[in-house]
């Protein structure tokens, strides 16, 4: 008589269903970076965590989303009735979604602006702040004294917190921008800091209080409701001065 009872019904009644593994030849059959996604398949588990495991590590290696989804594909078929006739869309889903993410990430990290805002990213900010502490230490003077971070918190508007929607948010810090650009055209860095904020790197100078309040005016004439500037001091230590730059991208 045919057992009708189910895997889960067997385990229950004492009588384990053997968990399925990949063999040898499966794996030598296998694309590049699917085999996690493989050994969820014969084991029954849903893949759609290794697929988004997947699509994140093809991306950072350079493989093109054409490729990943190829791939996804050819793993299915080298498994055969482990697979199944091939991805779902959740399976799919999850690997595009996580590769887009991911390559959004690396050129965002390369790049020097923000393509958003055209703000400098926070790399490149780091980048001058370094070049700032080699100077000072060749020269013997203390940034702390020499340069200050001019800090802006673009909150929400009326609304009280800050926007929720990427596109909202961009707005203000574009708008944000663009009035530093008035008060601060030389020579100084501006950047995105976090989600929220807008740094500029500028020279220490008698007047740059009077020049954060103009800004402070020049947000209110733009009805930049909620937010927010400050002077931050930039410690004496380089590592200090990155610890804070990574406190205010929190």
């Amino acid at each position: 008589m045919r057992d009708s009872l189910t895997p889960f019904v067997r385990r229950r009644a004492g009588n384990p269903v053997p968990e399925r593994t990949l063999t040898e030849p499966e794996r030598c059959s296998l694309p590049g970076g699917f085999e996690a996604v493989a050994e969820a398949l014969v084991s029954g588990s849903t893949p759609v965590p290794a697929c988004a495991v997947a699509g994140r590590a093809l991306a950072w290696d350079g493989v093109s989303l054409g490729e990943a989804l190829s791939g996804l594909r050819a793993t299915y078929a080298a498994l055969g009735g482990a697979g199944g006739p091939g991805p779902d869309f959740a399976a799919l889903e999850a690997l595009a979604v996580a590769w887009s993410e991911a390559t959004l990430e690396f050129l965002h990290d390369v790049s020097c602006e923000d393509p958003l805002t055209g703000l400098a990213s926070l790399p490149h900010l780091r980048t001058r702040l370094a070049e700032l502490y080699r100077e000072a230490e060749r020269t013997g003077r203390s940034l702390r004294t020499t340069h200050a971070l001019v800090v802006v918190d673009v909150g929400g508007g009326a609304g009280g917190g800050a926007p929720t929607d990427g596109f909202s948010r961009a707005l203000r810090l574009a708008a944000v921008a663009d009035a530093m650009r008035t008060v601060f055209p030389g020579e100084e860095t501006l950047a995105r800091v976090g989600a929220n904020r807008v740094v500029a790197l500028v020279r220490r100078t008698a007047e740059l209080g009077e020049t954060v309040a103009l800004t402070r005016g020049m947000f209110v004439d733009l009805e930049l409701d909620g937010t927010r500037s400050w002077i931050e001091g930039l410690p004496h230590d380089a590592t200090l001065g990155f610890r804070l730059l990574s406190e205010l991208a929190c």
